[in-house]
């Protein structure tokens, strides 16, 4: 480990990454690595970077991008047939765009960039309010914002878009949350077993929802990304199937722990929440704020295409850089006080959607529903208040992707 002081990084990072206490609260232990160095080769061989303009850096130069994949199977020990035999349809799903570099990742990220503008997002509000408001008015005295608010609306709305019905996405869901299983830091096989599992599922009721609209095209997402699919050499079936299963899983995972870490933000300031009440010209810098404040994405990584020196680490082409944005996000270098927690805050855009050519394609869709989701429920009920007794509400297990597992509340 490179380091210029007498932080055990290792240990504070093994405490992010694998306690329940680290994950759920990373902010202490991220204030000691960020100020402890601007880089940092680890234990375990990768190199971390905490501040803001750091991972930046990483996120848009042209000498990192994502990993090439060519034999996952020689970081689990295991030879390529043993790989094969135990993930056969593993290559199919390495066509998501979410793996890919310039062109194939430029190609199929245009195919679809169109439907997430900022413009094209605004056309939707009238619906998203819509159905926040059937979910609000579910409510009773009692309500659990997680299983309530936060997961049903995303995955009524990304699912309305891409033409999924609506019994079908109800189903989907637990699959898409273990199919994203993937997407964590060095996964151990039995979580790639549970994702790969759960992919084929998805897979299965695309390919049937596939059929479908190439016998009677609608008016939705999939019918068009199917008719670019007709046209042939822009998007092959394997890239269809998983372009649609990317953006309904990444549809709902970040917008609902927009909601719900947004939402314990607010119950943990009521002061904040009460301002926001009494001043809804403010919904937009305290989504911000919430993005910033405890961020839906903590980690993202990237692997080196030519050796390169990171403030004296050295780094060799293909090895792999991780970022932490919940650090960045409360780098004091950026932010003023980034400890305090302020709906009116006027600051640069916080890294919770990443950066450079990977920045979050729905990034414009969670800011709108996050928006409406606080401005409507705010205006709905006068009170909010906890409803968890003396145990606060647990995170999932999950480094990556940052949310809670539940989120009791009462309102009135």
């Amino acid at each position: 480990m490179t380091d210029t002081t007498d932080v055990d990084v290792d240990a504070l990072l093994g405490e992010i990454l694998l306690t329940p206490e680290g994950k759920s609260n990373p902010y202490p232990r991220y204030a000691a690595v960020r100020e402890a160095g601007p880089a940092f080769r680890t234990a375990i061989g990768v190199v971390v970077v905490a501040r803001y303009d750091d991972c930046q850096f990483i996120l848009r130069d042209a000498r990192f991008g994502k990993g090439e994949l060519a034999a996952p199977w020689e970081q689990y020990g295991m030879t390529e047939d043993a790989w094969v035999a135990r993930f056969p349809n593993m290559r199919r799903r390495m066509t998501s765009m979410l793996g890919l570099n310039p062109p194939d990742h430029t190609r199929l990220r245009r195919l679809v960039a169109k439907a997430f503008t900022p413009k094209t997002v605004e056309t939707l509000r009238p619906e998203i309010e819509r159905l926040t408001d059937e979910l609000l008015e579910r409510f009773d005295t009692n309500v659990d914002i997680m299983s309530e608010l936060a997961l049903p609306l995303p995955v009524a709305v990304i699912g309305e878009m891409l033409g999924i019905p609506e019994s079908e996405r109800v189903e989907l869901q637990p699959y898409i949350r273990d199919s994203v299983k993937t997407l964590e830091f060095d996964p151990p096989l039995e979580a790639l077993d549970v994702a790969a599992a759960a992919s084929e599922v998805i897979a299965e009721h695309l390919d049937a929802l596939i059929a479908a609209r190439r016998a009677e095209p609608t008016d939705d997402l999939l019918s068009q990304l199917i008719h670019v699919e007709e046209e042939g050499d822009q998007l092959s079936y394997d890239e269809l199937v998983t372009t649609v299963m990317l953006l309904f899983g990444a549809g709902f995972e970040t917008t609902t722990n927009l909601i719900g870490n947004g939402l314990l933000a607010l119950l943990d300031h009521p002061g904040e929440m009460e301002r926001l009440r009494a001043d809804p010209s403010l919904g937009k810098t305290a989504i911000e704020e919430m993005l910033r404040w405890d961020s839906p994405v903590q980690i993202d990584g990237r692997e080196a295409f030519e050796d390169i020196d990171l403030h004296g680490v050295g780094v060799a082409r293909g090895e792999e850089v991780i970022t932490l944005l919940g650090s960045a996000n409360r780098d004091p270098r950026v932010y003023d006080d980034p400890d305090r927690f302020d709906v009116g805050r006027v600051a640069q855009a916080p890294m919770s959607f990443g950066a450079g050519i990977h920045y979050c394609l729905g990034a414009a869709l969670a800011r709108a529903e996050g928006h409406v989701v606080f401005e409507r429920l705010l205006a709905r009920y006068p009170s909010i208040e906890p409803a968890w007794g003396d145990t606060r509400p647990a995170y999932r297990d999950s480094i990556v992707l940052h949310g809670l597992e539940s989120l009791p509340v009462r309102v009135a």
